[in-house]
């Protein structure tokens, strides 16, 4: 295992270049499976986990019971201090009553004050926890002033409960007016974005404001230095949910285009060739770029993490990677990929 520092210009500490995801452990992954899976993360020299405070309700869960099961393991693990823990909050349902999906009515509680100051003390507590390294607002919202979001997560990192704050799913321009609005109030900025990122990407349409950009890379590698504090990015479904390595899973979010196919085609020739599967080539890709992401891996069982740790310390040489991001010629689909509705 590799490890990096993140931090927000105030407070800072060490994670793992992996990240463990949780979102599935209490409702389609067991008990005992999720366990073994964070035994074994640990055992291997991970130290992030990633959950929220709404996975997964729509498995037939409550909307916590990641972080419940992730309470009952650090309960009878123990070891809370060499772990870091990033959970987020504002994409549960506001009415539980109604259904919640990505278009309107989109029903999220969002990131008033009242919400963020609620939903992270109850998320402390569903953990086990006195304090939670990281906290993500699910999903940006645009209907709360951003001051109130910015300065309610500023009260949490005053308190003590919040080492480092983030934000999701979430435009360029919104990451940057939050953190110059943080620094208009003395408060710690966003240290951490989190969007979705592979190694296949979606067609540019306005309004897709969670995939991670150029310019959000660029504007990450900017910070950290005097007057600009440092700014990370993690990546979640940085294996596309299966659909890198399987061709019954669907290319969703916009990424079902020959482009990808050929580029999915390419993955596996490299993988092959390196003597790797396709899923280590692709996270190893993400790690290893000129300014590289920390990945937010979800394995289903032990055997799906032993491949996810095998990418932690795999190198590719420069041959390799400018094989890999080369636009590989556009080459027709084996087999046709719908993607699901939106939900």
């Amino acid at each position: 295992m590799r490890y990096r520092t993140i931090g927000n210009g105030r407070t800072s500490f060490d994670v793992s270049t992996i990240c463990l995801g949780t979102m599935q452990m209490g409702t389609k992954i067991d008990e005992g499976t999720s366990f073994a899976i964070l035994d074994r993360f640990v055992e291997a020299g991970g130290t992030f986990i990633d959950t929220a405070n709404n996975y997964s309700f729509w498995d037939r869960g409550h909307g916590r019971d990641s972080e419940d099961v992730i309470g009952r393991w650090l309960a009878s693990r123990g070891g809370r201090d060499r772990l870091r823990i990033a959970t987020k909050l504002g994409a549960a349902k506001k009415d539980p009553e109604l259904p919640l999906s990505n278009t309107e009515p989109t029903n999220f509680q969002g990131l008033g004050a009242e919400v963020i100051g609620w939903e992270a003390r109850e998320s402390a507590k569903h953990l086990g926890v006195d304090h939670l390294d990281v906290v993500y607002g699910h999903v940006d919202d645009l209907e709360t002033p951003l001051a109130e979001t910015v300065g309610a997560f500023g009260v949490l990192q005053d308190d003590g409960l919040i080492g480092i704050s983030g934000i999701s799913n979430v435009a360029l321009w919104r990451v940057v007016e939050a953190r110059e609005e943080a620094l208009r109030q003395g408060i710690a900025p966003y240290g951490l974005v989190q969007q979705q990122y592979s190694y296949v990407y979606p067609q540019p349409k306005l309004g897709r404001q969670n995939f991670v950009t150029p310019e959000l890379l660029s504007y990450a590698a900017s910070t950290g230095v005097d007057g600009r504090p440092p700014l990370a990015v993690t990546a979640y479904s940085p294996l596309h949910q299966g659909a890198l390595t399987r061709t019954d899973k669907p290319l969703w979010g916009g990424v079902n285009h020959p482009t990808t196919v050929a580029r999915i085609q390419l993955l596996h020739e490299v993988a092959r060739d390196i003597g790797a599967t396709p899923n280590q080539v692709a996270l190893a890709w993400l790690l290893g770029r000129e300014v590289p992401v920390i990945p937010v891996a979800g394995p289903s069982t032990v055997a799906q993490l032993e491949e996810v740790l095998g990418a932690a310390e795999l190198d590719l040489d420069p041959e390799v990677r400018e094989r890999l991001d080369a636009e590989p010629e556009e080459r027709p689909a084996a087999k046709q990929r719908v993607e699901p509705d939106a939900a």
